[in-house]
């Protein structure tokens, strides 16, 4: 199907009751991705879902799913990522299923992709060889999804998870890199804490020194969020860090990245 390039290059409506119905239609059908976020909170998901399963020649799924969905206590975008993603992982084991959604044009497929993938029993090293391309995929949302998908599942093997992220500090993909140090925030966005980095935020530093003067903004920001979640609970353990990190680098990235950390604690 050809899409209008006009639709494709289209910077996306500030409000939902702005968006074109051509675009709607095309985002509900699984056609083109959401170009920002009152996009991506106006796709209706069961709507993709079904012509998804249609493709897949799979509808008889179908109630199922959309049980799980309307069963929710709250039913919102997140949640419904959430739940439909974890009914894919139900039936991921079929190559051609996770073979389609990990590769959808949609980014809200690639985003159950996520859950999907993760809601699986998998070692740390196999979860973050399967996730690994939605670290890196180009879309805003599915750079999000697979943060909340993963992050519960890196947390609860974090000495091989460190590990194994920390080697992804090298990678020449920025989302990648800003994957490492946001996956496993002490504190996060609307994600669990992690006790342990709260306690001993020094057992993080295989993930940030290596992130400590970035080139990537998108980088920094996260590296800097990480210390500052860190900051509240020990404080001093992230002045000495910046301090450190000032010291040996010269560098305006990293100046940005300890000026952002310190936000808390100068404030």
């Amino acid at each position: 199907m050809k899409i209008d390039q006009t639709i494709l290059e289209r910077k996306g409506a500030r409000k939902a009751e702005d968006i074109p119905a051509e675009v709607l239609k095309l985002l509900n059908a699984g056609k083109i991705e959401s170009v920002n976020l009152t996009e991506w909170l106006a796709t209706d998901q069961l709507k993709v879902l079904k012509v998804l399963l249609k493709e897949l020649k799979k509808e008889k799924l179908f109630p199922s799913f959309e049980k799980a969905v309307l069963s929710q206590k709250k039913i919102s975008a997140n949640n419904n990522t959430r739940v439909i993603g974890e009914e894919f992982g139900k039936i991921i084991d079929d190559e051609k299923i996770k073979t389609a959604i990990s590769s959808h044009s949609s980014d809200a497929v690639r985003c159950w992709a996520c859950w999907a993938i993760s809601r699986g029993d998998h070692p740390v090293k196999k979860l973050a060889t399967l996730i690994k391309p939605f670290a890196g995929d180009p879309h805003f949302g599915v750079l999000e999804v697979v943060i909340f998908a993963s992050k519960d599942k890196f947390a609860a093997d974090l000495e091989k998870s460190i590990a194994v992220l920390s080697k992804w500090t090298s990678s020449k993909d920025e989302n990648v890199r800003r994957f490492v140090a946001e996956a496993l925030r002490p504190i996060g966005v609307w994600t669990k804490k992690i006790a342990a980095f709260q306690e001993k935020p020094a057992l993080g530093l295989p993930l940030l020194e290596p992130l400590n003067s970035d080139p990537s903004k998108y980088v920094q920001n996260s590296v800097a969020n990480w210390l500052n979640d860190a900051s509240k609970s020990n404080p001093e353990w992230v002045q000495k860090i910046c301090d450190k990190w000032a010291k040996d680098s010269d560098s305006k990235e990293t100046a940005y990245i300890v000026k952002r950390a310190l936000r808390t604690i100068n404030k």
